[in-house]
Parts: structure tokens; C-alpha cells; sequence
């Protein structure tokens, strides 16, 4: 495999280990030059990691907006200055009150479209700081409310002080933010206690290699016959096959028009389109520009 084959790796990110340990675990194994990731886990959080490997860490921006699923855990009574279980205990409250009927309805608040504040003790940065960093030094930064989309959230079992359940949701959804936000609607408060992300860019836990597994297989083409195609990684995306005259144009970087690649314009909201060729092999990722009548070029495989 080493700097040859390209694809997507999906894999079981284990606990308490950061994104980018991940990440560098993963090129040392295969032996790659290029390797990255398309959506961050926090260390104490586990599950899909979808790790694009050499010509395939291209395609990241095609699924950092795309929806995620987890299943987590949701500690009531106790609040953390991290919002999670790896935080500083900053408050107790009684839970004794906290009814059934209360919590669906609380849940019930944060689906759809919603306000979200970011945690101050996260990666986002302010002045080209990380806010966890101002955090850290006891000058936290709070950042203004943003919208996310909460699709569902799926109550799976409520025992006492812990609550399990699953959330479908945007890109850019905090669920230790969604879990103090539902402690404070039942008014004892509440923090995250387990993450685990189990489907993102469309891809999910059942497809997914742990890292373990990945760094005791003996033989590297074991780990190679589970990469994912670039084509077929991008399966959501509309798809045209390639003559020669095209071909031959994209190789060079040549103006592409609607005369070169005939696809009837869809929705501004998705205007990619894969260029492959006749053995499914991928060349190039463009864009329609309906204004225009013509393509511009997100990235090309095809070398000159």
C-alpha cells in the first residue's frame, strides 16, 4: 500500500486517545504519506472515524457538513466546567423529582432547529486561539450562540441518574452542550458521561475497523481490502463517466462546459458531480456554475 493505494478507512476510534493520534497511528501502520480525517472526536469519545488515506484526503470537504449519529449518555445532577465526564464537578443538584414523563419532554425540546452555544472548553478558536486554551488559563471566551439541526433524539433506556440515547444531528452539534442544555431544562443539570459516534459521512459503526485491529493485522493487504473506493465513498454525489476527448481535457485543466459533462442542473445546495471513467476509477470532482453554463474544478486525479 505504501503512498500508492487511495480510499477511505473507517475506524472504530478507541477512548482516551485524541483524533490526530489516531490518525498518526494509521500512516505509520500502512505506511503513507498522507492521511487525515473528516470530523474530530474528542479524546474520551469513541466510535466512526472516517480517515481518508493519500490522494483520498482531497475529498475531506465533501463530508464535513454531512449529518453524525451517536449514542451517549447523559449524567443528571452533576455539572462539569467541561460539560463532559473528563471536567471539574462545579455543581450537585437533587434528581429525586426528575420524572419519565419530564425527560422525554425535555428531549423533546432540542429536536429540530435550535440555538447552541459552544463550550468554552472546546477547539474552537477565538483571535486564532483554541477557546479551551483561554480556558485553561482562567480567561474563558464564550462564543455566541450558532443553529444546529437535531434530527431526533432517541430515548434507549433511563435508569435513575443516567439517561441512554440516541441523536441524529448537523455537522457542528455539541452533545456535551445538548446534554447540560437538557439537565438545565429539567433543572438539575447534567453533564456528558459517554460518547460514541456511530455514523458519520454516511458511513457507520458496522463498517468500521477498531485500531487495534488495525495495528495487529500481519498483513497490510488485509487493512487494504477494507478501504472504500473514492468513487464509491462519495455515493450521495451524482455521477458522470468520462470519454476520451473529456478525459483528455480534465488531465490538462482544460474549461470544462454543459456540452463536456450533459447533467441536467440540480439544487445549488448540492452542485458536485464525480467524473470517473469506464472501470469506475475516479478523476475529478466538479462543480456546476448554472450561471455560467459551466464546471469549475474542485480536484483532479488525472496527472498530465
Amino acid at each position: 500500500m505504501r503512498h500508492k493505494t487511495s480510499g477511505i478507512l473507517i475506524v472504530d476510534k478507541p477512548q482516551d486517545i485524541t483524533s490526530a493520534r489516531v490518525i498518526s497511528r494509521i500512516k505509520k501502520k500502512l505506511g503513507v504519506r498522507k492521511a487525515g480525517h473528516t470530523g474530530t472526536l474528542d479524546p474520551m469519545a469513541t466510535g466512526v472515524m472516517v480517515c481518508t488515506i493519500n490522494k483520498a484526503t482531497r475529498l475531506s470537504r465533501f463530508f464535513l457538513d454531512s449529518h453524525k449519529r451517536y449514542e451517549a449518555v447523559l449524567k443528571l445532577g452533576v455539572e462539569t466546567d467541561t460539560l463532559d465526564a473528563t471536567g471539574r464537578i462545579v455543581a450537585t443538584h437533587q434528581i429525586d423529582t426528575v420524572s419519565e414523563q419530564a425527560i422525554r419532554a425535555a428531549c423533546k425540546l432540542f429536536e429540530g432547529e435550535i440555538n447552541q452555544t459552544p463550550p468554552i472548553y472546546s477547539a474552537l478558536k477565538h483571535n486564532g486561539v483554541p477557546l479551551y486554551k483561554y480556558a485553561r488559563n482562567g480567561t474563558p471566551v464564550t462564543k455566541p450562540p450558532r443553529k444546529v439541526f437535531i434530527s431526533y433524539i432517541k430515548l434507549i433506556d433511563i435508569n435513575l441518574s443516567e439517561i441512554r440515547f440516541e441523536v441524529k444531528c448537523s455537522s457542528g452539534t455539541y452533545i456535551r452542550t445538548l446534554c447540560a442544555d437538557i439537565g438545565n431544562a429539567l433543572g438539575c443539570g447534567g453533564h456528558l458521561k459517554e460518547l460514541k459516534r456511530i455514523e458519520c459521512g454516511g458511513f457507520g459503526i458496522h463498517e468500521a475497523m477498531s485500531l487495534n485491529e488495525i495495528e495487529t493485522k500481519p498483513s497490510i493487504e488485509t487493512i487494504q481490502k477494507k478501504l472504500i473506493p473514492m468513487t464509491d465513498a462519495l455515493s450521495w454525489m451524482r455521477q458522470y463517466t468520462a470519454d476520451t476527448g473529456l478525459m483528455e481535457k480534465i488531465k490538462y485543466g482544460q474549461p470544462l462546459s454543459s456540452a463536456d459533462i450533459p447533467v441536467e442542473p440540480e439544487s445549488l445546495s448540492s452542485p458536485f458531480i464525480k467524473v470517473i471513467n469506464t472501470d469506475h476509477r475516479l478523476l475529478a470532482v466538479v462543480s456546476q456554475d448554472e450561471n455560467k453554463g459551466q464546471y469549475n474544478y474542485c480536484c483532479v486525479f488525472l496527472n498530465p
